[in-house]
């Protein structure tokens, strides 16, 4: 067996489809299969019980999974100390992010990385699950490190390195019956329509289940994919919001604490627990570490 045929095994069981695999690997589907076939050949094995609907990991196939996981590593990591000795940190490094992220400049970090590093090949994306994706995402080694914004129980499988917490703020417009207010709890909220976030966004899914243990029901009147716009839709009189309180003041809109419960959003770096990542990865992580606005919480805090 060789490398390539062991990259193109865990594709096909993390994706279980050829299709998806072929896709991940920016090749066709055949050569995939005729790879597959091959390793299963020298294995005298069958690594995939296959049917016209679904694609399945045979009892061998499960065994070999984290054993053609660890040997890759390996592999990355021996290439990357001799690439590294001779010529420098290099590689690649997929990065998952949010869209309009408040608490980090990302783009001229990326840039400032870029220029230290510049035979790193850095890739950058979103999801349009949010963070829920994204932590998806670099579970399944489709991203090798990620910004997210959501609950520690809600991110198994992950090594987190927590960057800042900031609390959750409600907006309303000023001629809200509580814009006068000094603070706001949860339960004044009863009865209003809601701006806010799509589903699977981190902050979106903690004031979803905040409400549900209030057992308060809302109405989410307007749903958008980026944070920034929340504060136009309040103020256009559309709804109220509860969202982590890091845009900036936005003229017709007043920003109330919420005191009860009290919420907190938490921006962290995600990576694949149980594997040790690329000293890429960990420049990267030291300078978002160093690049987090001043005025929110930091707590550079690492948790498996």
């Amino acid at each position: 067996m060789d490398s390539r045929q062991l990259e193109y095994f865990v594709a096909v069981a993390e994706e279980l489809s050829f299709t998806r695999a072929a896709q991940r690997l920016f090749t066709v589907q055949s050569t995939v299969s005729a790879a597959i076939r091959a390793l299963e050949t020298d294995l005298r094995t069958t690594l995939f019980d296959r049917s016209t609907r679904r694609v399945t990991l045979s009892a061998a196939g499960a065994a070999l999974l984290p054993e053609a996981k660890a040997a890759l590593e390996a592999l990355d990591r021996a290439r990357s100390v001799v690439e590294e000795a001779s010529t420098g940190l290099r590689g690649n490094l997929r990065i998952g992010t949010m869209t309009r992220l408040g608490l980090v400049d990302l783009a001229p970090l990326l840039g400032a990385f870029h220029q230290t590093y510049p035979l790193v090949d850095v890739q950058v994306t979103t999801s349009p699950t949010g963070s829920s994706g994204l932590a998806d995402d670099v579970r399944h080694g489709r991203l090798d490190v990620a910004l997210v914004g959501l609950p520690l129980a809600e991110l198994g499988g992950l090594e987190i390195r927590e960057l800042a917490s900031v609390p959750f703020a409600v907006l309303v417009p000023p001629s809200h019956r509580l814009a006068s207010e000094v603070s706001v709890a949860l339960e004044q909220l009863a009865g209003e329509r809601f701006v806010d976030m799509l589903r699977g966004f981190g902050n979106r899914r903690m004031v979803d289940q905040a409400f549900e243990r209030a057992g308060v029901p809302r109405q989410v009147q307007v749903e958008v994919p980026d944070l920034s716009e929340v504060p136009e839709y309040v103020r256009a009189g559309l709804g109220i919001a509860v969202v982590p309180d890091i845009s900036p003041s936005v003229a017709g809109v007043v920003h109330l604490p919420l005191t009860k419960p009290g919420l907190t959003w938490t921006l962290s770096v995600a990576t694949i627990a149980g594997r040790q990542p690329s000293r890429a990865v960990v420049a990267l992580q030291e300078l978002l570490s160093e690049a987090v606005r001043p005025g929110t919480y930091f707590t550079g805090e690492l948790i498996s």
